[in-house]
């Protein structure tokens, strides 16, 4: 038998791993996890039946154009139908942005840290990245992205809110960004975690996406709507944008529970806006008590907090599961910290307390 293997793609090789955050343990010490942004609350009133009857099928594709989903979107967010995709989640969306837009000898700019798919799906593109450091306030610095930027230039990610700093990018600086961004390179404005955003200072990237044809916006359902483990997300662009996510999304990626789940989400709004209002609450208290106890923590307007920790990142990860909670470490850097039921955060503020009197 020979012993040569398949020939594989060189740009695969050195991809680094996706890391979820880790579960809690079943039957361990580990009561909470705080450690992947998830929303606390159950799905929204009416999810359940719809996933309930789409269950009964699933011995029938989805629609693949996830007629129901567009239609819903189209008018939720006042959209034309054509510009709109869908995928699973909005990291299944940027990874079809890649495949639509960049390729080996291109270059794809991003923050860093910032969301740790980008490299990953980066390099699968066979594009190179170029990471472009945060400012010491853990905000991107949008004039060194710009700099950054050249002929071979074909996708810029803006993550806003930022994950995992939880930091934004307001109107007037990300405005003076895009005039200078050339009118053939793809801006990608990552909003997962828009719903959460109090300041009013930081656009809606749906209003910036109108007039500009190489804006692109990012959304999901797994963040303030619930649906995480049902994988859904959408992309709002211009019509040659969108036609090619359509292209190159993976047929019938979005199961029919997906489609159904995420329609009965947006039809209850109301209750979804109670919900993420009670977790920015929430925030608000957990950001305040901490800085009493003498962090220095970014102002966040997501559904976390961020700490940097540097070499002490991985002592305090190990804090915070004793005591029974999870947390997300960046090993060097420093943790992300979901905002979650008001008895884990307690735990989480407590385990925070008793290190940093420690330092």
């Amino acid at each position: 038998m020979s012993e040569t293997s398949p020939k594989l793609r060189a740009e695969l090789d050195g991809i680094p791993t996706y890391k979820p955050g880790k579960p809690a343990a079943a039957g361990g010490p580990v009561a909470y996890k705080l450690s992947s942004n998830e929303n606390p609350y159950p799905p929204l009133p009416g999810v359940m039946e719809s996933a309930m009857a789409a269950a009964q099928n699933f011995n029938r594709y989805p629609d693949m154009a996830c007629t129901g989903l567009m239609n819903e979107l189209a008018d939720r967010f006042g959209v034309p139908v054509t510009h709109l995709a869908t995928g699973t989640g909005s990291v299944g969306v940027a990874q079809s942005l890649l495949q639509s837009t960049s390729g080996p000898g291109d270059e794809v700019i991003y923050a860093w840290r910032s969301f740790e798919a980008y490299p990953i799906i980066t390099q699968i593109s066979g594009a190179k990245s170029v990471q472009v450091p945060l400012t010491d306030g853990e905000v991107h610095d949008l004039d060194a992205m710009a700099d950054a930027i050249t002929d071979r230039t074909r996708l810029i990610f803006v993550c806003n809110p930022n994950n995992p700093t939880g930091t934004v990018v307001r109107r007037g600086e990300l405005e003076r960004f895009l005039d200078r961004v050339p009118s053939d390179v793809l801006v990608v404005l990552d909003e997962a975690y828009r719903e959460f955003i109090r300041d009013a200072d930081v656009p809606d990237g749906l209003e910036i996406y109108r007039d500009r044809p190489n804006v692109a916006v990012l959304r999901t359902f797994s963040k303030a709507y619930g649906l995480a483990g049902l994988r859904v997300g959408f992309a709002v662009a211009h019509e040659p944008v969108a036609a090619a996510l359509r292209k190159t999304a993976v047929p019938f990626g979005v199961t029919q529970l997906a489609q159904d789940a995420a329609v009965a989400s947006l039809r209850a709004e109301d209750e979804l806006l109670g919900r993420v209002g009670s977790l920015v609450t929430e925030r608000a208290r957990v950001h305040h008590a901490l800085v009493e106890q003498g962090w220095t923590v970014p102002e966040t307007q997501a559904n976390f907090v961020w700490l940097r920790l540097g070499e002490r990142t991985l002592d305090f990860a190990a804090a915070c599961e004793k005591a029974g909670v999870v947390v997300r470490p960046f090993a060097g850097e420093g943790v992300r910290v979901t905002i979650g039921e008001c008895e884990a955060n307690d735990v989480f503020l407590h385990t925070a307390e008793t290190f940093h009197k420690s330092f």
